[in-house]
Order: C-alpha cells, then structure tokens, then sequence
C-alpha cells in the first residue's frame, strides 16, 4: 500500500500562507506529478473525514462521480473501506478503479485519510465501461483551519487513445491546480451539509 509513504511525500510539499497553496513533484519517473492542494477552509476535521469516509453517498455529492459503492472485504476491516468508483472527465470520459481508504491519523496538526489502488481489482474490470486506473493513490487532510488534497493517478496506456493519454498525463498535470482547489471546496461544501443532517 502506498497511501501511508505518500502521505510523507504530501507533508514535505505543505504550503502554509496562502489562501490556496499548490505544490507538485515528479516521482519514479511515471507520466503524472504527484500533487497536493490546501485550502483555507473553516471545517471540524472529524466531520470532514466523516464525509470523505462516506463513500457509498458520493454519486451525487462529488463531481464527476458517477458510481461509487462499497464492497464487503475481510482484508480491510472497519473503518477502513474497499470500494468501486467510476468518475465521469468531462470532454474526456470515464475513468475507474476498486481503491481501499482507511484513516491514516493524525499527523502536523491535520487528520489524514488515505486511499490505494487495488491493482488486480482494477485489472479486472472492463474497459468498455472506461479506463481502468494504472496507479490512484491519494490523501485528504483536515486541520490547522485547512483542507489538503492530494493525488497521484494515471489511466492504463492500452485503455485510452494517444490523445487522451496526452491529455490525462501531461494535460492533467497543467490543470491539476484548478481541478485539485474544486476538489477541496466541493467536498468541504457536501461535508458541511452533511453534518447540518447529522
């Protein structure tokens, strides 16, 4: 699992006095920068993670996805989840995955949570229905009166034509700022409703 490394490679890469602070790196020389956005953001960060834990209530509630849904897996026991997740790029079409997320804890300050590609899963899956992911791993972090995102992820080569892998390669990374800071105040605004019901 490569959530809890990447989480160490987030926090060197933290901004701290911005509104909006952005970084990005290369990292083993795979065709996407890793990358991490915080926001200012006034939120309760248990409430926040809550949300992001909630995966079964996305569709609808985070952009873009249209299919998201937990799956029972003796491997990962609570809280940790196991799920499917097909996310609909506009212009561009569906990108899926079966990924774990488990909280990672509380580290600088912010409480961390942590998600992973299930690579065989993934394999599996039929690539009619979209590409599949080659590597999707990422964080969320809630604290310090911010909330960070952070995500490396690229499609597999053979799934997509060499227009598209343009465009979520080397495009995804020129957008990557844009996309990463609505990422963050979408969630952050479905979190706030969802503690409102709660």
């Amino acid at each position: 699992m490569e959530a809890e490394a990447f989480l160490q490679r987030v926090l060197s890469h933290l901004g701290s006095s911005q509104e909006f602070d952005f970084s990005h790196w290369g990292h083993r020389g795979r065709p996407t920068e890793e990358a991490v956005g915080m926001l200012r953001v006034e939120s309760d960060p248990s409430r926040f993670l809550a949300a992001v834990m909630d995966v079964d209530h996305y569709v609808g509630n985070v952009a873009n996805v249209s299919a998201c849904a937990s799956k029972p897996d003796p491997r990962f026991a609570a809280p940790a989840v196991r799920f499917y997740q097909r996310i609909e790029i506009p212009v561009l079409g569906a990108l899926q995955h079966e990924l774990v997320l488990r909280p990672l804890g509380e580290h600088q300050g912010f409480l961390c949570a942590g998600w992973d590609l299930l690579a065989e899963e993934t394999n599996a899956l039929d690539a009619k229905r979209g590409a599949r992911s080659e590597y999707n791993h990422g964080v969320w972090l809630a604290g310090n009166g911010k909330v960070g995102y952070a995500l490396g992820s690229a499609p597999k080569r053979e799934d997509v034509g060499l227009l598209k892998w343009k465009a979520l390669t080397s495009g995804a990374d020129v957008a990557a700022p844009k996309v990463i800071r609505q990422n963050i105040e979408g969630m952050a605004k479905w979190a706030a409703r969802r503690g409102a019901r709660a």
